[in-house]
């Protein structure tokens, strides 16, 4: 007998991303039920840097402490080395300090970079998301198909623990899993670009006290060079005991069946008298793609199972953490029945482009790792091979710096020609993707400021649309965008600011800000407030040309 039950939402997938979408639908108090094939175990953590914006969002759920307090510690030097092997030439050395010295940039309340390795971060977000009473987990359930109705999809679901088959009817089902999705190929979507960056392999490595056997110092990264030239590189997972040691590999497989992990680890440390243990080896594909559509009618896609990217920059699963915000305040509005259903068509629309410019400059950091000259005589104890070491190690660092700094990359992404944001005619900045340049114009993440309490400005964000009221606003316009908003059910609310620098960051005297923390609008009398109110509350009309675009 098949059990039968309900949920707004059905997210397919408890990764970090299908979690991220049920926390925040849980935080806005939407049920919604998460189902994952798998136990939730790691064999082994792929993820380990949290982007500055993914953070931001950790800070509105409330989880961002619980990250920076994962165990990974504080004082230890987030450098990046270039070597022939751990006990090897040093080729240049790229210094970064550890977290706690940092230097706290202007334009976040969070600092530039944390580090919590996906063995920490799953179970923190898993935890956050049981704390929520309006989310369901299920893991050891499998999606086996689903079928679409105008008003609801019925997922045909099995409980591997016992057998039991189980129908879930959902308002919408959410496919957050990954790039084999399941979701994503029922629904025939097809992905494009390039899938063979290269074939890798990860080996998982437990070796205590390696910085007592090494000359190189801490580091985040020691990437290798040998005669082939760039062949792999060793990263920091905990910093005691866990190491990750990745074979670059080429656009050819690799033979498993041939492979000796253990002599690769060797090479790696340039001796073998160091004790270790391999504990897992994942062979995995690098690759570039963007699939055609983020969903189809009632099925919606988000992360891994929509865009592909090289890890080089950190920025796959940073980049799915920004679709779950996008996509989980629009799912809440329409079911709130305030949001107009061209809402969820602005989804594919905003973040497609960011999915696909994030994924093209990862490659460009892949491509940016390979040595840049014939390295045949690098381990030559010549003049010769003296040369090539500093003219390979002086490229390798000038080359990858955007891979370690690409604070514009990860902030300054914007929503250009969103129809869910009103235009205010200003120029773009430059989408530098080293340097970030705040800007309040509309598409954009709304400027960090401080307020007077001690809280960011960007602790006002999430819930609801706030509309920031700046001096010179005219009392008369707060009150028509309220009214505007009260007709239509939108959740407002006005803050005013009197900071004047803040005043001049966002430049205009009303600035209104979507729940996601972006800029709707902004401007000094905006004509018709209801006009603006229905605009970004999504009623568009949304055509197949303007979405593929």
């Amino acid at each position: 007998m098949t059990r039968t039950l309900e949920a707004p939402v059905l997210i397919v997938g408890a990764g970090p991303i299908g979690m991220a979408l049920a926390l925040d639908l849980g935080w806005r108090g939407t049920k919604c039920m998460l189902i994952e094939q798998g136990d939730g175990s790691i064999e082994q953590p792929k993820i380990g840097v949290m982007a500055v914006r993914t953070m931001e969002f950790f800070r509105r759920w409330g989880i961002s402490d619980r990250v920076r307090n994962c165990g990974f510690p504080d004082d230890y030097k987030l450098s990046q080395v270039f070597c022939t092997s751990l006990a090897g030439h040093l080729l240049e050395r790229e210094e970064y300090p550890s977290l706690s010295e940092m230097d706290k940039p202007t334009w976040t309340p969070e600092r530039k970079k944390q580090r919590c390795p996906q063995n920490w971060l799953n179970p923190i977000l898993q935890g956050a998301v049981e704390e929520q009473e309006s989310v369901t987990l299920h893991f050891r359930h499998k999606l086996e198909s689903f079928e679409q109705f105008p008003t609801h999809v019925i997922a045909n679901v099995t409980d591997i623990a016992t057998g039991e088959k189980v129908s879930i009817h959902a308002n919408y089902l959410v496919g957050c899993d990954g790039v084999g999705s399941a979701v994503r190929d029922a629904l025939a979507i097809d992905m494009r670009g390039n899938s063979k960056l290269s074939y890798s392999i990860s080996i998982l490595v437990r070796m205590p006290n390696l910085l007592k056997h090494i000359d190189k110092g801490e580091a985040e990264r020691y990437i290798f060079v040998g005669p082939e030239g760039t062949w792999g590189n060793w990263t920091v997972i905990d910093t005691k005991d866990l190491w990750r040691l990745t074979l670059l590999g080429t656009t050819d497989k690799l033979d498993l069946d041939k492979l000796d992990p253990s002599a690769w680890v060797k090479r790696a440390l340039g001796r073998d008298d160091i004790p270790f243990e391999v504990l897992s080896v994942l062979p995995w594909r690098r690759s570039e793609l963007i699939a055609d559509h983020y969903g189809s009618g009632r099925v919606i896609l988000c992360g891994d199972s929509v865009h592909t990217m090289s890890p080089t920059g950190g920025m796959g699963m940073n980049t799915g953490m920004g679709d779950a915000v996008d996509l989980g305040w629009k799912l809440d509005a329409v079911l709130r029945n305030w949001g107009d259903p061209g809402l969820l068509d602005s989804y594919e629309i905003e973040r497609r482009p960011i999915g696909a410019r994030n994924a093209a400059v990862s490659t460009h950091n892949w491509n940016s790792w390979k040595a840049p000259k014939d390295c045949t005589a690098i381990l030559d104890e010549t003049a010769e091979g003296a040369q090539l070491r500093l003219d390979v190690g002086t490229g390798l660092r000038a080359s990858t710096r955007l891979d370690w700094e690409s604070w514009g990359l990860q902030m300054g992404y914007r929503y250009e020609g969103s129809p869910i944001c009103i235009a205010d005619g200003s120029a773009p900045t430059a989408d530098d993707y080293t340097t970030y340049n705040p800007s309040a114009r509309p598409g954009g993440r709304a400027p960090h400021a401080w307020l007077p309490d001690g809280r960011s400005i960007l602790d006002l964000f999430g819930r609801e649309f706030v509309l920031l009221s700046f001096s010179g606003a005219e009392s008369g316009e707060v009150a028509a965008m309220q009214a505007a908003a009260a007709k239509r059910g939108v959740p407002l609310s006005v803050v005013p600011v009197s900071n004047p620098e803040t005043a001049r960051l966002y430049e205009q005297p009303l600035v209104l800000v979507r729940p996601d923390g972006h800029v709707a609008w902004r401007g000094r009398g905006f004509g018709d407030a209801l006009q603006v109110i229905d605009t970004v509350r999504g009623v568009i009309a949304v055509t197949a040309e303007v979405i593929r675009a």
